[in-house]
Order: C-alpha cells, then structure tokens, then sequence
C-alpha cells in the first residue's frame, strides 16, 4: 500500500529551475528518512539529496548550492528545489524511503526500500 508519486520534472534550458514533488501515501511520513535519485540512461542510479526524519539534509557534491531539498510533514510531500540546472542534471528522478534514519546521510540508493515511479528532467544547452 505504500506509495510514492513523483511530479514536476519537465525540459528546462541550462540555467533554469524546476521544483519537483514526491507525495507519499500509505506510510507515517515523518517515521521515514527522504531521498531523491536520478539515473541517466546506461549510468548507474546515484543519490542527489536526503533529508532525514529528523530534518537534517545531505547532499552530493554535484548540487551543493544549487538544489535544496525539503519536506512538509504535514502534506506527506517531498520537494526537490534545483536551480541553475545543468544538462549533466539530466535524467529520471525518483524518491525514496526509509524507515527509522533521523539524523543519517544515507545517499547509497541500496539503503531505500520505497521507490517512487520517477519524473523526467531534462536540461538543454
């Protein structure tokens, strides 16, 4: 019963935004430590943020400065802020889940067990 829908991917240019969401369903969203993952195709999936149950947030060296990641509790929602977009940001983005990490920095996908179906971005030059 556990689900997780990503929205608001799209095609940007180099430089713009986009704001994506997860919304949740089926779990106590404030029990559970939140990701964001991208995969581009024939590259291996790998963490872009995390934000922990207790709010802490972690991310990958690529978008320090540029993404924010954060939850609304209250809405069982997720978001993934991503300014100054480059195309080596492209690819499919999905969240994740996982239970009980209120102050890790888990950015190892293997370490989520909830998976969301994705949302595309696309950046062009």
């Amino acid at each position: 019963q556990v689900q997780l829908v990503e929205s608001g991917g799209g095609s940007v240019e180099s430089g713009g935004s986009l704001r994506l969401s997860c919304t949740a369903s089926g779990l106590t969203f404030d029990d559970y430590a939140m990701g964001w993952f991208r995969q581009a195709p024939g590259k291996e999936r790998e963490g872009v943020a995390v934000i922990a149950s207790g709010g802490s947030t972690t991310y990958a060296d690529s978008v320090k400065g540029r993404f924010t990641i954060s939850r609304d509790n209250a809405k069982n929602t997720l978001y993934l802020q991503m300014n100054s977009l480059k195309p080596e940001d492209t690819g499919m983005y999905y969240c994740a889940a996982r239970w009980g990490m209120r102050t890790g920095r888990q950015l190892n996908p293997i370490q989520y067990n909830y998976w969301g179906q994705g949302t595309q971005v696309t950046v062009s030059s």
